[in-house]
């Protein structure tokens, strides 16, 4: 009996990149395994000669309707950049029964990790004492505390409450901090069963005194935090930027962090890499960190043992499990930027 073929297409991921030994070995015997190993995509000579036989793709690469015709034995599209990017067309995914997965679940610890790390860093000072202190200007004991408070017991308020936000919130629970969110997408009742109270944009920006931004980038709320929003943040309190860019208008942003206002902190710009005159590096009272939340190397194989675990369930005929599922009423929206190697 013939093995399935599975077509693997992962650029902007390297293959070594997402697949540990165990679970390259564990992909290699769910099938017979096409790759594509050199830069950018697979060649499309070769990619559409293997869509006949197609059952898994795992990769990003683009699935018009025409192509998705051209493969009737495709059972699921995992693409392991990790974002749904608008170049499948999904309607035919629902209507055929193709399930398109993505393992963006693999960072969220890592980046609840390290949110939690920059909110202690922003309440506390530490970076800013750091930064005084080496040119000699710091200032000492309940002095060089000035407008810092502790994390113990503050009010934190989230703004989207995806895999990321989910993951952040355990971590606040010794800390005893009353948590609101706001996500449009997400009920009342399910934020409940996390111990955090639904809230307005409006509340959550006005009553916390750590805001943590976690929303993903959609049609629908691209800038959405500009310089109304800010205005609402109480001075004083501190503001994260975990998610993407392109939620906030970010020179607004920059304007508000450089006058003092509230602290910040961002892990996300709108050019990556930034370039050296990038006026971000020089707003005092903003913490950087180079798009590095999420970038660890156990991080990227939970990309591949994900991927790996439901392709073994699907190649079965059972749904995945691992992996977030494309859904019909929201996957047109997402305006996710891929990644980019250069």
């Amino acid at each position: 009996m013939a093995r399935p073929l599975i077509v693997i297409d992962p650029q902007p991921r390297g293959l070594s990149e997402i697949f540990d030994r165990a679970a390259w070995s564990r992909l290699e015997s769910l099938g017979e395994l096409a790759v594509h190993e050199g830069a950018g995509r697979m060649p499309a000579e070769r990619f559409e000669s293997l869509l006949p036989e197609t059952e898994l793709l795992i990769g990003q690469s683009d699935m018009p309707k025409a192509r998705l015709d051209r493969a009737p034995k495709l059972r699921a599209i995992i693409n392991v950049e990790t974002n749904f990017l608008q170049n499948v067309d999904y309607e035919t995914c629902f209507e055929r029964g193709i399930h398109v997965l993505a393992p963006g679940s693999a960072f969220a610890k890592p980046v609840a990790e390290m949110a939690l790390g920059m909110a202690i860093d922003l309440c506390r000072g530490v970076t800013t004492a750091d930064r005084a202190m080496r040119r000699g200007q710091e200032k000492w004991l309940l002095d060089g505390a000035e407008g810092c408070f502790s994390l113990y017991g503050a009010r934190v308020g989230l703004i989207g409450f995806g895999d990321l936000a989910r993951a952040f919130v355990p971590l606040l629970q010794p800390f005893g901090c009353p948590v609101k969110a706001y996500d449009p997408w997400i009920s009342e009742h399910f934020m409940s069963g996390f111990g955090v109270a639904a809230a307005s944009l409006e509340d959550v920006l006005k009553t916390s005194q750590v805001v943590v931004v976690f929303a993903a980038v959609t049609s629908e709320n691209q800038g959405f935090l500009s310089k109304r929003e800010f205005e609402m943040i109480a001075p004083g309190s501190v503001f994260l930027l975990m998610s993407r860019a392109g939620v906030v208008d970010f020179p607004e942003f920059l304007r508000q962090v450089g006058s003092g206002r509230f602290r910040a902190a961002t892990d996300v710009f709108p050019q990556e890499p930034a370039p050296l005159g990038d006026p971000a590096r020089k707003v005092e009272g903003l913490l950087l960190s180079p798009h590095r939340a999420g970038a660890m190397i156990d991080s990227l194989y939970e990309i591949g043992r994900q991927t790996v675990a439901d392709a073994g369930l699907i190649l079965r005929g059972l749904p995945p499990l691992s992996c977030r599922r494309a859904q019909r009423e929201t996957v047109a929206l997402s305006r996710s930027k891929p990644i980019e190697r250069s």
